[in-house]
């Protein structure tokens, strides 16, 4: 296998439903739809965490939340636990980063030799809300989600305009065939609400007949429980009505146009500098957008709106033209980057959990692989686990009935089987499988006492309340905007 570079691009909040090579016919993607069809579209992949900042932690480190205690938006990855970034330092090859990392901040060993224009937690801790557990309290913040949508700018979209200028300046300087492979990690953050988009995207999305979220405003369809105290927590849909939820649905689809428009010009630069033989690609998200499924916006959820993401390689080695089913997460991202700057030849971690992409998308489909997702984060009343096995999607709630869905007749998850006689036996089965994989009671008493421990550390929960929460990391520069609780 030929050692290549590898240029990762990441959104954030992208749901792999508002793409064209995921079969969304109304969305213009056309550079990413491009890239899938020359390399391998992972059609069945996933967060491990459905938030930022564990779903990134998880990112760096190819293990799982559980396993390394970065638990929610309050726990920032700090390097304590090594990462792709560090193997890579070990031996000698160029790391770079341009965006997003939400990590603790700039000065934490994350495993990379430059930072350009890094975001990262708010003043090194996050959301300290999110923590808040027992009873979970209100986002005093969430009223501004439905407020802050339409056409116009944002410091968002003029961050990622930037970041795109660097990355292209980055690799127009680069020269085939020098030195080391390097790995350069460009993070944008669109479609990220705000959904403000741009105004010429913008309108043409909302003369479009787009599909309206389905179950809006939860008629129709009963909640699972902790979902609907998720709901009640972090209330985003409150203020919306049938005509803004239209608003923000285009202004999304705008934006993921708009973050197609970004990867493109990176891609194009890639290309006329000569790299694209000697480099491999990857596109993904950090988690996904309910985009008003169910009554919810935001991420948060183990559905497939939030916790799917896309995730498309191509490159040298990489089948062109192919779809992959076989389940994959963000864990299989440690593997992929050592296989691909040493063609192969380093050495297995078994201690990890992931496997190449680069052989998973070479061996044919496996649908049997288990693929794992979990959430402590804002909203959640207790942790809650989700199983990918095969046509299967088990979602495990500590203290609450789980769900089980059949995702080849019921891609939309809106019949729970979980009750059903004749799935019996699987629900068992992905309830084993997940046991053996961790305790899930244990797992909720770990993240609970952290988050107990966190919230004491500053202050309280009184002091931490009146701290409030905001809407979004801001951009570097600026200062956030805090909403204080109550």
């Amino acid at each position: 296998m030929q050692a290549t570079n590898l240029l990762i691009l990441m959104a954030d909040e992208h749901s792999r439903k508002v793409l064209g090579c995921y079969g969304n016919v109304y969305v213009s993607t056309p550079n990413i739809d491009a890239l899938a069809r020359r390399g391998t579209r992972f059609q069945a992949a996933y967060t491990n965490s459905p938030i930022c900042v564990p779903a990134r932690a998880a990112f760096a480190t190819g293990q799982y939340v559980h396993d390394t205690g970065y638990w929610d938006n309050a726990s920032p990855y700090d390097g304590r636990v090594p990462g792709w970034g560090h193997w890579l330092q070990q031996r000698g090859h160029e790391v770079v980063s341009i965006g997003k990392l939400h990590y603790r901040d700039e000065l934490a060993p994350t495993g990379f030799d430059r930072q350009i224009l890094p975001m990262h937690v708010v003043g090194g801790l996050g959301s300290l809300l999110h923590s808040v557990k027992d009873p979970l309290v209100v986002l005093p913040s969430a009223p501004k989600f439905s407020k802050q949508i339409g056409p116009g700018d944002s410091s968002y979209q003029r961050y990622d305009r930037e970041i795109t200028d660097h990355a292209c300046r980055w690799l127009a300087e680069r020269r085939a065939g020098a030195g080391k492979p390097w790995v350069l990690f460009v993070s944008l953050v669109c479609p990220h609400y705000p959904l403000i988009a741009d105004p010429a995207l913008y309108e043409r999305y909302a003369g479009m007949d787009l599909p309206s979220p389905k179950a809006a405003n939860a008629q129709g369809i009963t909640l699972h429980p902790w979902v609907a105290e998720l709901r009640r927590a972090v209330p985003y849909d409150q203020g919306f009505t049938d005509a803004t939820r239209r608003v923000g649905v285009a202004a999304y689809y705008a934006l993921c146009e708009f973050i197609d428009g970004c990867v493109g010009r990176v891609l194009d630069v890639l290309n006329r500098a000569g790299l694209a033989d000697s480099t491999r690609v990857v596109y993904t998200s950090d988690h996904g957008e309910n985009l008003g499924a169910r009554g919810l916006w935001g991420k948060s959820t183990l559905y497939e709106e939030s916790a799917g993401v896309p995730l498309i390689m191509a490159g040298p080695d990489v089948p062109a033209h192919a779809v992959c089913a076989t389940p994959v997460s963000h864990v299989d991202i440690h593997p992929t980057v050592t296989q691909c700057v040493t063609g192969g030849t380093a050495p297995i971690d078994d201690t990890l959990p992931g496997t190449s992409l680069i052989d998973i998308a070479g061996n044919g489909t496996d649908r049997a692989r288990v693929v794992l997702s979990e959430y402590h984060a804002m909203g959640a009343t207790s942790s809650a686990f989700m199983l990918r096995d095969g046509r299967y999607k088990y979602n495990h709630y500590c203290g609450f009935e789980s769900e089980l869905f059949d995702l080849e007749t019921d891609p939309e998850e809106m019949n729970d089987l979980s009750h059903c006689s004749d799935h019996a036996a699987t629900l068992d089965r992905m309830r084993e499988s997940l046991c053996h994989m961790l305790d899930p009671d244990a797992v909720d008493r770990r993240a609970k006492a952290y988050q107990r421990a966190l919230i004491e550390r500053h202050g309280g929960r009184e002091a931490v309340i009146k701290r409030g929460a905001f809407v979004g990391t801001p951009v570097p520069g600026e200062k956030a905007d805090f909403t204080p609780g109550a």
